[in-house]
């Protein structure tokens, strides 16, 4: 199945970490939101990011290898690539991105955002898995 989903991430505590090329970053405590996509197997690619054995491959991996984050869940829906950055654009309006995280192959300002509230997340109608 292709499509999208969003890891909904909590990060227990402040922390400072190194994200790849983007460098050090800081990530305060709270409620997190990544989008991202699979165009070959959607279930496949969120069981990965659950897993905590794993190559690091993209800017998620570094956040969630560790140990003050935790994914308390995801939601998904089918739809094409592009739905990801269509979401990606309505969370950065209303949610806090953290500049340049997991949009290095798009135009987004972000695909991860500091959720304020639950509420524009469950607007988007993804299904939890």
């Amino acid at each position: 199945m292709k499509g999208v989903y969003c890891l909904i991430i909590n990060i227990k505590k402040g922390i400072n970490l190194k994200i790849g090329a983007l460098g050090k970053i800081k990530f305060d405590k709270g409620i997190y939101a990544y989008v991202g996509s699979a165009q070959n197997n959607l279930k496949k690619r969120i069981a990965r990011h659950f897993s905590k054995k794993k190559k690091i491959r993209w800017h998620i991996d570094y956040l969630l290898k560790n140990p003050n984050t935790k994914i308390e869940k995801a939601v998904y829906k089918k739809a094409s690539k592009q739905e990801e950055c269509k979401i990606a654009c309505i969370l950065s309006k209303f949610e806090e991105p953290i500049k340049n995280f997991g949009c290095s192959d798009c135009s987004c300002n972000s695909h991860l955002f500091r959720l304020k509230s639950l509420k524009n997340l469950n607007n988007l109608k993804l299904k939890e898995i």
